[in-house]
């Protein structure tokens, strides 16, 4: 399991390992054909700042070499704000005090019926909080079936399951799990995480050695910018997907670093990641991995998003709700966090178009595997 293999690594010592990075060692993976996990460091080190414009062509160049000049696009589609943890930084902790929604089956039905009226969606990412009790894998299980009729691509972002529960998934209309690890930072983890079963770090690190082991279609990985140092965050990330290629090589990964946003409960980010810099972390991915999926979501403002779209982006949600029910059922309910990008599905596809990219909508089907 991976949380063995992150043992192996010191925090401390990576962090001082990126920033004692030199130029030459950037200029040393920016020609190596194949990166190893200390060239992903050269890539995100303060040293490879003035090489920008030089990963931005190379990553440009490979995204349309593995992707051509395509856009994914995706909408969430949120069930339940019923959770159980007490994440600091989350709009969902138990403690904070407002009306939780878990919709129906029949509310599910409707909110699909929203959706489709934005626009030709078949990619669906179903998101909850975490609450195993009242929405654990029978609730789960339900609203896949619900969904499958209108969708031809389910993921979830749920909890961590069993493996068994995963493979369960995938016969329920199951095609990718998304889970974010949130920090790699085991000393500091629970601080962020003080109660609930989020709060078991093993539990959670080593829930994408099961989503490999069930034979999950696709695996999305994810670390929250404003925890903890953005670059010792994501290289402990890269080296997990590292891990997961070598481990488990039939199933697609995915990678997304979304800036944490104010939340309702008044958590402020600890660490501020300019554009520059999230743009420099998004050529690194691309050039560590030319055939991994990079997504953004609205957390990105709309202007930004599009300035990325040609440069290494290949996922992107649009006309995205964050609420339980806000394209239908309870439009008022709380969101998660505060979102940036509120273009409606035609302006995403407008602008795309603009910058020569074509929209996705459907990539992949059962029928197709």
């Amino acid at each position: 399991m991976f949380s063995d293999e992150l043992l192996k690594y010191d925090w401390d010592e990576t962090t001082a390992r990126i920033m004692s990075m030199t130029s030459s060692d950037v200029e040393r993976a920016l020609s190596a054909e194949h990166l190893t996990d200390r060239d992903f460091m050269a890539l995100v080190s303060p040293a490879a700042t003035p090489y920008l414009e030089i990963m931005a062509r190379k990553s440009r160049m490979i995204t349309e070499q593995r992707f051509g000049k395509t856009m994914q696009l995706f909408i969430p589609m949120y069930i339940t704000n019923s959770c159980t943890n007490s994440c600091v930084y989350c709009g969902f902790n138990c403690h904070n005090k407002f009306h939780r929604v878990i919709l129906t089956p029949e509310q599910i039905k409707q909110e699909c019926e929203a959706i489709k009226q934005l626009g030709p969606f078949e990619n669906l990412l179903i998101v909850t909080g975490e609450n195993p009790a009242k929405a654990g894998t029978d609730y789960l299980e339900e609203a896949l079936r619900v969904c499958r009729p209108y969708f031809s691509n389910l993921t979830i972002e749920v909890m961590p399951l069993s493996t068994e529960d995963y493979a369960r998934l995938t016969h329920s209309g199951l095609n990718g799990v998304i889970c974010f690890q949130e920090t790699y930072n085991r000393k500091n983890y629970k601080k962020y995480h003080p109660a609930g079963m989020k709060s078991d770090f093993e539990w959670r690190c080593n829930g994408f050695d099961r989503m490999g082991m069930a034979g999950v279609h696709k695996i999305g990985m994810g670390v929250l910018i404003g925890l903890e140092d953005w670059r010792t965050d994501v290289t402990m990330m890269a080296r997990h997907l590292l891990y997961l290629r070598q481990n488990y090589w039939r199933t697609k990964y995915s990678v997304n670093f979304p800036r944490m946003r104010p939340s309702e409960s008044g958590f402020q980010p600890n660490v501020v990641m300019s554009d520059r810099e999230l743009a420099q972390l998004t050529f690194a991915f691309r050039i560590f991995d030319p055939d991994v999926d990079i997504s953004y979501s609205t957390r990105e403002n709309h202007k930004f998003r599009n300035n990325m779209a040609t440069l290494g982006v290949t996922t992107m949600s649009a006309g995205s709700k964050v609420d339980p029910g806000g394209y239908a059922t309870y439009t008022d309910s709380l969101e998660q966090f505060t979102i940036s990008d509120d273009a409606s599905p035609a302006k995403v596809v407008e602008d795309l178009k603009a910058l020569g990219r074509e929209p996705v909508w459907k990539d992949w089907d059962r029928a197709f595997d």
